[in-house]
């Protein structure tokens, strides 16, 4: 209960006054998957959200535990990754208690992932489902619109697809599928990318974090 308390303090305090600055955190697991495949992208992302949506984010992104009580402290954690993935008992429990109690989690299969993560998520919610959202969704008409996902990186042909874990109708869990977002929120040099993708995907991210922060 103290790790509760101590969120909804940090997560009001944000939503309270965005300018007063808060930090994004990448979410560390267990399973051989490299958790760390993406640096720059979620400094890159909030650099982006503080020149082009007035926000005080921290460019600081630190990697945090999915077991660990440390969890509580950001509001938003980004999980990607191409492999494996597992989630003890009681990380599951510690992520689900925070989700519950007001986080967000936003997993970026890099391509390998799904197979693995959609197993780990039945451990945290076995009862609910993963749903896809519509291109209607307010989540792609935020400061920008978007019909659907865009589609980063090309892999094996599929649709690019945003699935998400609601409960009592607020989302606590993003889930982008086959378009390789966080890919583009990289430094330019790492896939070569054009400024257009880069910018459709920065676009994308920053409509993922005011979402996240206004439902």
């Amino acid at each position: 209960m103290k790790h509760i308390t101590f969120f909804f303090f940090t997560f009001l305090i944000f939503v309270s006054n965005a300018q007063s600055g808060y930090q994004l955190a990448f979410l560390k697991y267990n399973g051989g998957g490299d958790y760390y495949a993406n640096p720059t992208a979620l400094p890159n992302l909030a650099a982006f959200c503080n020149k082009n949506l007035g926000t005080s984010i921290s460019e600081e992104t630190p990697y945090v535990e999915v077991g660990s009580p440390d969890l509580f402290q950001y509001p938003f954690i980004h999980m990607t990754g191409h492999g494996n993935v597992v989630f003890s008992s009681q990380e599951a429990e510690n992520l689900r208690t925070y989700l519950m109690g007001g986080g967000f989690l936003h997993i970026d299969d890099n391509f390998g992932m799904d197979e693995f993560i959609r197993i780990e998520l039945k451990k945290v919610f076995p009862n609910i489902d993963l749903v896809e959202l519509p291109f209607e969704h307010d989540l792609f008409h935020q400061k920008y619109d978007f019909n659907g996902l865009p589609k980063i990186h090309e892999h094996d042909g599929k649709r690019a697809q945003a699935f998400a874990i609601i409960v009592d109708g607020r989302i606590v869990c993003l889930y982008t599928y086959e378009t390789d977002l966080s890919d583009g929120w990289e430094d330019p040099a790492v896939h070569n990318d054009s400024d257009a993708k880069r910018q459709e995907a920065l676009k994308m991210g920053a409509n993922i974090l005011m979402y996240a922060f206004m439902q």
